[in-house]
């Protein structure tokens, strides 16, 4: 066998080649290949980006053999002296994942944990991983709802969507049926809604609290009207309990959410709402 290859047979009795590269007494794994020429070549192109610095990540690796999250994996073993299995190379304070030659993430330290042993995928505009036979949104790490729409209920700071530091995601909305409007400079009020077969609106309210609690109200008359939808009750614990009472007393909701209500999905008694 040629450097760094190794055969072996499958199940079906089918033989292919393995090849793996030791450094800094770490033993890393660099594939399965059809050839033993290919599992050579994947070999010695380990050993030249693990030796020489001229391969950097600005480098054309169109022409390797070897997979390109691998490649990252040994760059970063190479320049910072840890192994991580995830297509991650590390800054001095931050990490970057690199989900294609093209696209890279950038994430906080107190991410690496989490990522490390994580793969991104991304199906359309949305980035998740598998986690526990779950796909997760990357974003529900901040946060942000599956439904969020970017620049409504969240936006960057530097307008890099994939820059996900904590420092540059700014959370416009953290309920569900609530949108923040810029009023002012850093300063904003939060419009509450609920989809009925439409959006309707519940009102502006100065505090965030508010709108969610305005939200939790209008599902609650919804629900005892008969309204059969799988709503998600916002939970709020920034107010004590009498603190809650006392806004979702005082909140009164709009008559033409009322006036839908009452239309459409007829109380069997005379009980009045507000």
């Amino acid at each position: 066998m040629l450097p760094g290859v190794y055969q072996g047979t499958k199940t079906d009795g089918t033989i292919y080649f393995r090849s793996s590269i030791t450094h800094h007494n770490k033993h890393i794994s660099l594939g399965s290949y059809q050839s033993e020429r290919q599992a050579s070549q994947s070999y010695r192109e380990a050993c030249l980006i693990l030796f020489d610095y001229h391969y950097t990540l600005d480098y054309d690796y169109s022409t390797f053999i070897l997979l390109f999250d691998k490649i990252i994996t040994l760059l970063n073993f190479r320049d910072n002296q840890i192994y991580i299995k995830s297509p991650i190379y590390l800054r001095k304070n931050y990490f970057q994942y690199f989900y294609s030659p093209t696209i890279d993430f950038k994430f906080d330290n107190d991410d690496l944990f989490y990522f490390s042993s994580k793969k991104i995928m991304k199906r359309k505009n949305h980035l998740f991983v598998a986690d526990y036979g779950m796909q997760v949104s990357i974003l529900s790490r901040y946060g942000i709802k599956n439904y969020a729409v970017k620049n409504k209920d969240y936006r960057f700071s530097n307008n890099d969507e994939t820059d996900f530091r904590r420092a540059n995601i700014i959370i416009l909305s953290r309920y569900n049926g609530v949108t923040a409007i810029a009023i002012s400079s850093g300063m904003f009020n939060y419009k509450a809604y609920i989809h009925l077969n439409g959006n309707f609106n519940l009102g502006i309210f100065v505090h965030e609290d508010a709108a969610g609690i305005a939200y939790n109200k209008a599902i609650d008359l919804a629900l005892q009207h008969g309204v059969n939808k799988n709503f998600t009750v916002n939970f709020i614990d920034t107010l004590t309990p009498k603190e809650y009472a006392r806004y979702y007393t005082e909140i009164k909701l709009p008559k033409p959410f009322l006036q839908y209500l009452q239309i459409n999905y007829p109380l069997k008694d005379s009980l009045q709402h507000q």
